[in-house]
């Protein structure tokens, strides 16, 4: 059975990191005592190498989390641009269809903000995208009935050309959110730091001059990174989050909208 972290609260897991990557450097620790000074230089050698492996890990990994939380934080703003765009073209429809339309947009972005406002459960989260469907066939049919009307007549035109745009912007962002690191990069990080805290309490051993301290400074600071990483990586549950602001202008403004 594969252990996946995304399961995992972020503060149980980087407590175990710490603790794990502290007994792994005692366990190379006391293995160093029991060998002794020989092979001494090989082992710095390899220590060198499993840290410099381990420096290129985390700064793969912390790159593609970026990546990702750029690309949820870019996703949010088309989308809204999306919404904000149909809600000014829906004030061009003829009445009543453009009282209407306002009125199903305005729930359509209330729909974003409240999945936001707390971690949904998967089946709120079901929930809100099948309404947001919804929504979408609506307005397509208020679109749709106003183009039967008069096929040639720009607003409706122009409103199905950006309700388009908005449908489309709501699979980028689903997109967006279901992007992450996977699970198995993560395993293979906390691993190579596991081994390089060990190579690095067993080289500590055969300097007798070597602190324990700097070993424990670093495995702290590498817990703290790869706690960063898994931040930046959970979007719904995380310490960091995207901001939400250009969604909550977009109902600000279609809120103020008269029908």
């Amino acid at each position: 059975m594969t252990l996946n972290l995304y399961e995992y609260r972020l503060l149980p897991i980087f407590l175990v990191s710490i603790v794990v990557i502290l007994a792994s450097s005692e366990i190379g620790r006391r293995l160093g005592v029991r060998v002794g000074r020989r092979g001494g230089a090989d082992v710095s050698t390899l220590e060198g190498a499993i840290l410099g492996l381990l420096a290129l890990m985390v700064g793969f990994t912390f790159a593609m989390a970026l990546s990702h939380f750029d690309s949820r934080r870019d996703a949010v703003l088309s989308e809204a641009n999306a919404i904000g765009t149909t809600a000014l073209r829906a004030r061009l429809l003829p009445a009543p269809y453009n009282a209407e339309a306002l009125k199903l947009l305005r729930e359509y972005v209330q729909i974003r903000l409240d999945i936001t406002r707390r971690v949904p459960t998967q089946t709120e989260l079901s929930a809100a995208i099948e309404r947001s469907n919804a929504l979408q066939e609506a307005l397509w049919q208020q679109a749709s009935a106003v183009a039967a009307k008069d096929n040639a007549m720009v607003p409706a035109g122009l409103f199905i050309q950006t309700l388009n745009e908005m449908i489309d912007s709501q699979e980028k962002r689903l997109t967006a959110l279901r992007n992450r690191l996977p699970n198995i990069v993560l395993i293979a990080l906390y691993g190579v730091t596991f081994i390089a805290a060990a190579f690095t309490g067993y080289a500590g051993a055969l300097e007798a001059r070597r602190s324990r301290l700097p070993v424990y400074i670093m495995g702290m600071v590498v817990s703290s990174v790869i706690l960063l990483i898994q931040d930046l990586d959970r979007p719904d549950a995380g310490f960091i989050t995207v901001s939400q602001q250009p969604m909550i202008d977009t109902a600000a403004s279609i809120a103020a909208y008269t029908d």
